[in-house]
């Protein structure tokens, strides 16, 4: 359903000097549905996050684009995009939300109770790392404080670190390949990879063996899940992570090669948007993971 506001591609005429918008609860929700649009990517992916069907998330698009004066998005047989506009107001958004946690958290804190939403940002694949303290932690949240709200978004790390910059996702827990000035970073475990083999590749030729990386010209991947796929077929040598590969290789998929002599380490760290102040619910979470803030690496 389009409405004539979305489908003319033509901005609400605008006043010479408008008064400043006083924002109500209603503006308050429409900018959470405008949110969430933007972060699924379009009107219908966003229907299974908001629970309301396609009409509704249009009709509220259109209600808020009325209410600000402003076209904020295209859509239609070309896709979702957001207007200049858009952006900006996706932008400022963002900023709002963050300083009504920040308010909420500052007088619950005050009460003595934790409340709100703490987004957590994850890589994908690293559930079976016993080493990982974060299946632990949510658990600790949970029996602490029960009126937080978890989000836990598990996806890419340039996602992630966008996501904290942004101040969409509170914190992320990341491998660390090249440290950023826009990140604090915080220890938390290491993770143990080796080189593997699928069943069928020249073991006892391997001058002819090639290796998959996460970017190389002969097979690129950009997961982990990914790199073991071109690993078992039998033709491509590849580091995954040793507790990844613990099935496969129960299951005679994969064979380590020389893990005594190759193998490489990588750190997980907590991450924090630089100087970003901390919320109740960042240091009760950090204190979860066994994360002292005032230790920054």
């Amino acid at each position: 359903m389009e409405t004539p506001l979305s489908t003319s591609g033509n901005v609400p005429p605008k006043p010479g000097i408008r008064p400043p918008l006083s924002l109500s609860g209603m503006d308050f929700k429409l900018l959470r549905v405008f949110q969430a649009v933007v972060e699924a990517g379009g009107f219908s992916a966003a229907q299974n996050e908001l629970n309301v069907g396609l009409a509704a998330i249009s009709k509220q698009i259109s209600d808020l684009e009325i209410r600000i004066g402003m076209r904020l998005c295209t859509r239609g047989r070309e896709g979702f995009h957001l207007t200049e506009e858009g952006k900006l107001v996706y932008q400022a958004a963002i900023e709002l939300f963050a300083s009504v946690d920040s308010f909420r958290d500052r007088i619950s804190s005050a009460q003595n109770e934790l409340i709100g939403d703490l987004s957590i940002g994850v890589i994908d694949n690293t559930v079976s790392d016993k080493r990982s303290p974060l299946v632990a932690s949510l658990r600790t949240m949970h029996d602490e404080a029960p009126k937080v709200r978890l989000r836990l978004h598990a996806s890419q790390l340039d996602e992630i670190e966008r996501g904290v910059v942004e101040g969409r996702l509170s914190v992320g827990i990341v491998p660390v390949y090249q440290r950023r000035e826009e990140f604090d970073y915080f220890e938390l475990y290491e993770e143990r990879c080796y080189a593997y083999c699928g069943v069928g590749h020249p073991l006892f030729h391997r001058d002819k063996a090639s290796f998959v990386t996460y970017d190389s010209q002969s097979a690129s991947a950009s997961q982990v899940e990914a790199v073991a796929m071109l690993i078992l077929t039998g033709r491509f040598i590849g580091f995954l992570p040793e507790h990844y590969a613990r099935q496969l290789i129960r299951d005679g998929q994969l064979r380590a090669l020389r893990p005594d002599f190759i193998h490489l380490s990588t750190p997980f760290n907590l991450i924090l948007r630089h100087n970003a102040p901390r919320s109740p619910l960042v240091k009760a979470f950090a204190q979860a993971l066994g994360v002292d803030l005032k230790r920054m690496v």
